[in-house]
C-alpha cells in the first residue's frame, strides 16, 4: 500500500471549531473572573499580572477581557 494512494481524512474537530479545548475554555474562564475583580477594584498591578499569565499560555487578552459581565 502507498501512502500515495491513502485516502486523506480531516480531523474530527479543528482549531476554529465551535468545540474548544475545554483546558483552554476553563483557563479562559478563570482570566476572565479575576480581570472583572481587578476591573471592579481598579487593580491596574492584578490587570498587569492576569496580561503576563495569559501571554505565557498563549491566550490573547481579548479571549478574557472586555465585557464579561452581562449587566
Amino acid at each position: 500500500m502507498d501512502l500515495i494512494d491513502a485516502p486523506i481524512e480531516a480531523p474530527a474537530t479543528t482549531p476554529s471549531s465551535a468545540a474548544v479545548d475545554p483546558r483552554q475554555a476553563v483557563l479562559v474562564a478563570s482570566l476572565r473572573a479575576r480581570y472583572a475583580i481587578a476591573e471592579q477594584r481598579q487593580d491596574a498591578e492584578a490587570k498587569r499580572a492576569l496580561f503576563k499569565e495569559a501571554v505565557y499560555l498563549g491566550i490573547r487578552p481579548d479571549a478574557y477581557q472586555g465585557s464579561s459581565n452581562a449587566a
